[in-house]
């Protein structure tokens, strides 16, 4: 983990060079040649935490919450133009108008009333947001997310059946065990989808997960502190 003591300037680029060093181990077997993308996980955090890290340069952020967003993030954006905004927590349909208005990139599409809904939306306001579906890799209850099983067939059917322009795949690993086996298995899901992003690790875990093909990964507290 990341000391906290340290300055924004100092955990960024901590985190950087972890992710280069972790992206040049794939390169070693593959040519891989996507850049991982960090998100700076900036729920609960107010603007006095987020602009030092758009001052450092960085643009892309994830919420978890669209009343949150809603509240943070517009004044931010007509100062700061080129914010890219993922929505990484759960979607409520009655949230959709303000979510297409607000994001950029959704990341947790896990339903078909969900997809519908946000397909509506988007042609209402003239946009075609790119979408993650959310998959619940270790199947658990309390977590969103399409079942593993189900996935790739879910994936088909947002793309025919609502024409939802289905980028990738996100998951969560379980807390309090091994993340590669999970990670492993969403990136195979991945393949089979024929899908060509995958949001995956956070910060205690993003390292094994950019080894396990990761181009996404989602970082709060090595960045901010906690919550």
């Amino acid at each position: 983990m990341i000391e906290h003591k340290s300055s924004i300037k100092e955990r960024l680029s901590a985190i950087r060079t972890k992710i280069i060093k972790a992206s040049n181990r794939v390169n070693l077997y593959n040519e891989k040649k996507e850049e991982v993308e960090l998100i700076a996980v900036s729920k609960n955090f107010e603007e006095d935490k987020i602009i030092p890290l758009l001052k450092e340069g960085h643009r892309v952020f994830g919420e978890n919450r669209v009343q949150e967003a809603k509240r943070k993030w517009p004044k931010l954006k007509e100062k700061y133009s080129d914010i890219k905004l993922h929505l990484i927590g759960p979607l409520q349909t009655n949230k959709v108008r303000d979510a297409v208005k607000i994001f950029d990139i959704i990341e947790t599409v896990d339903r078909e009333k969900l997809a519908k809904k946000l397909r509506l939306e988007m042609d209402k306001q003239g946009k075609n947001i790119p979408c993650f579906v959310q998959v619940n890799i270790g199947q658990e209850q309390q977590k969103s997310g399409v079942e593993p099983s189900r996935a790739v067939e879910f994936v088909q059917k947002c793309r025919t059946d609502f024409a939802i322009n289905i980028i990738g795949l996100m998951a969560i690993a379980p807390l309090n065990e091994a993340s590669g086996p999970y990670f492993a298995k969403l990136a195979q899901l991945a393949k089979e989808a024929e899908v060509k992003y995958l949001s995956m690790g956070m910060s205690n875990d993003f390292e094994e997960a950019i080894l396990l093909g990761a181009t996404h990964i989602r970082v709060g507290t090595a960045l901010f502190g906690s919550r």
